[in-house]
């Protein structure tokens, strides 16, 4: 749900083989860039050639290739200038690690490649190297999920021959003048063992640094007097599953702030407090309302009684009147727009967002914060060190002595500030006062002007997300089932229907999500009528109402009738039905409850003979419970489906895959009607 509600400067961590790029960057290349590459022939270079009959660290059938040597070379020279050298090595193993042959490098106007080669070492014949002035260079990378501009760029080298049982590698010089000092020795990757990592820093005299390492113990340095190196070796591959945590919240990686000497302004970060400074210092002068500012405030508000509403208002001018729309340029990739800027052009980024309604809502006497916070829950934990790995800014509110109102849930406590609202003015479809699930129980970092803190925002209460679905249907004699349905979606999942409803005009398209639920559930169906409600009224929850005829619902088993209660919908899942154990928690969008209630009318001449038996399933994470009963000439089916914590750590999985497991059977279990007896 986060497709345009994010906008992170860099698409990924700073490096060249964050792995889950290559299979689609590689098909990208092939249909857009058709062009031969020259074969030349020229020895590889020694630190490549010194590889060649190593022993391959473990790995099992599936490995595509292995990361023999991996080196980072990070240089400040006497005059402040700096540059990074990559070198890497792969050893081919299967035909799909041919995209280990395809090098991407990431650059802007603040960064230059110096150069880029690249060198095959066949299992026999020549070796063949490929040069700087054969790379494909692009901006398309840069410019997506909403962005109109961007001085992003990439450069694009494939190497020949990287084949299975081939070595490939490459050497790649790039200048930099980051904006803040740091370097992030990514040292562990997805799929991929690495025999042997190094990372080297070099710093002149009075330069200090500061290395922080996540997911794996800290490894002292060699050297010193102004060279520091580290190495790792035989580093297990992260395998990729389903619902798993972001890349930086498993990976092993390694921090490197630089400091200068002096107090320079461009330095590393040694806290959140610091980021939140700079954060803070960006942003200054650009929260000042022009007359238009002003003048609009007042059109908007001078009418509402009440300051909680004023706020909404201001709230949904922002939501609804200003286009999401991304132009990162420079500094510009985090430094926010003027608000008198974003005003005029009515379309900015989530921090331009931010800043426009920051400054409309001070035109009302309402104090309001940057919150700086990672759409994926768990890129940034308490564990980790003062790092720009944000790619979202949205609001803390300040609330105003006096306003309550029970539809302000997303609110917690600041000892110093007071209560405050968490709001994300890009969110189209999220009413003011509550919080869509990615952003719950999530770290932002609060920006209060001298300072700030890494804060946990709140979980709100599973009753505002999930889904109620109420039915009354009859069932013929011949196993016929008809009737209506109404389903309400509340929080993320009215969200989703909306944003996929968005663009659709015709009436028929509108239904189509509802004609793939039931072709999950239903064997055969015919929808009568169906209709929409609340499509553009988020503070109500989205609504479905339907009517179905279904033919041979009911299984005849001589003279009984089996009926499944549960109609429409699944509550179990097959995440956990793997070969391989669980390596990872598992991870929800958010706290969410779902409800069903179903009547089903009994033919005529029919009564109940048996009924499934009630299950009630508890775990701390979630709960489940069902119920089958009789009720005059009906069958009465309800259930509830609740998510309470949105991680489930390995040593529960097992719990996780029991619960889905007995859901699943739920799921399947029928009623049993026979004829009435005379």
């Amino acid at each position: 749900m986060n497709s345009k509600l994010s906008c992170s400067r860099w698409a990924a961590l700073p490096g060249t083989e964050n792995s889950n790029w290559r299979p689609a960057l590689v098909l990208l290349v092939l249909s857009l860039f058709v062009r031969t590459y020259p074969a030349w022939a020229g020895d590889a270079p020694q630190w490549m050639r010194a590889l060649v009959n190593v022993p391959l660290p473990a790995h099992d059938e599936k490995t595509n290739a292995i990361l023999l040597f991996s080196e980072d070379l990070f240089t400040v020279q006497s005059n402040g200038k700096m540059k990074r050298i990559e070198r890497r090595v792969y050893k081919i193993l299967r035909p799909d690690g041919r995209s280990y042959g395809t090098i991407r490098a990431d650059f802007d106007s603040e960064s230059k490649i110096n150069f880029i080669h690249g060198w095959c070492i066949p299992a026999q014949g020549k070796d063949y190297e490929i040069k700087d002035k054969d790379a494909v260079e692009t901006a398309l990378f840069g410019v997506i999920d909403g962005g109109l501009m961007s001085d992003l760029k990439t450069k694009l080298l494939t190497i020949p021959a990287a084949d299975p049982g081939n070595i490939v590698g490459y050497e790649l010089e790039q200048e930099v003048r980051p904006y803040v000092i740091q370097d992030v020795w990514a040292f562990q990757h997805e799929n991929t063992p690495v025999r042997e990592a190094r990372y080297t820093l070099q710093l002149p005299a009075s330069w200090e640094y500061k290395a922080s390492w996540l997911n794996h113990p800290q490894t002292a340095p060699a050297g010193g007097s102004g060279q520091w190196s580290w190495s790792v070796s035989d580093v297990k591959a992260i395998k990729p599953e389903d619902d798993m945590p972001p890349w930086p919240g498993v990976a092993g990686q390694m921090i490197v702030s630089l400091f200068p000497p002096g107090g320079a302004a461009n330095r590393g970060f040694e806290s959140w407090a610091d980021m939140a400074r700079w954060t803070d210092h960006l942003a200054r002068g650009r929260l000042t309302a022009s007359p238009e500012i002003k003048q609009k405030v007042n059109d908007l508000t001078k009418s509402v009684p009440s300051q909680l509403e004023k706020m909404r208002v201001l709230s949904r001018f922002m939501q609804k009147e200003i286009r999401y729309v991304a132009i990162q340029l420079g500094i510009g990739g985090w430094q926010p727009h003027a608000a008198p800027e974003v005003f005029t052009h009515k379309f900015g980024d989530c921090k331009d967002k931010a800043t426009l309604l920051s400054t409309m809502l001070q035109e009302i006497g309402v104090e309001s914060h940057f919150l700086l916070i990672n759409t994926a829950r768990g890129a940034v934990t308490p564990e980790t060190p003062a790092i720009r790995w944000f790619d979202h800014v949205i609001l803390a509110i300040k609330l105003p002595e006096g306003v309550s109102d029970a539809s302000l849930v997303a609110v917690f406590d600041h000892p110093k500030i007071g209560k405050m609202l968490i709001f994300d003015p890009t969110d189209e479809w999220t009413p003011f006062g509550q919080l869509r699930g990615e952003l719950q129980a999530n770290y932002a970092v609060l920006v209060a002007g001298d300072g700030g803190e890494l804060l946990k925002l709140p979980q709100l209460s599973a009753t505002l997300n999930g889904l109620d679905r109420t039915a009354h249907l009859s069932l013929s004699s011949t196993g016929v089932l008809a009737g209506d349905f109404v389903e309400e979606r509340k929080g993320d999942y009215g969200t989703r229907q909306r944003e996929a409803l968005k663009s659709v005009s015709k009436d028929a398209d509108r239904i189509k999500f509802i004609e793939t639920l039931l072709s999950h559930s239903l064997s055969t169906f015919q929808i009568t009528k169906a209709s929409i409600s609340n499509l553009n009224q988020p503070d109500q929850a989205f609504q479905y109402r339907y009517s179905l005829v279904a033919q041979n619902y009911a299984k005849s088993a001589g003279n009984l009738l089996l009926v499944r209660p549960r109609i429409v919908g699944s509550n179990s899942s097959s995440l956990l039905e793997t070969k391989e154990p669980r390596s990872y928690p598992v991870e929800f969008d958010g706290p969410c409850k779902n409800t069903d209630t179903i009547e089903i009318a009994l033919p005529s001449g029919y009564e109940v003979d048996d009924l499934p038996p009630p299950v009630n399933a508890d775990y701390t994470f979630a709960s489940y419970h069902s119920k089958t009963e009789s009720a005059g000439n009906s069958i009465k089916y309800t259930r509830t489906f609740e998510i309470k914590e949105l991680s489930v750590p390995v040593s529960k999985v097992d719990d996780l895959k029991k619960l889905y497991r007995i859901i699943a059977s739920d799921e399947r279990n029928t009623a049993v009607l026979k004829p009435v007896s005379h």
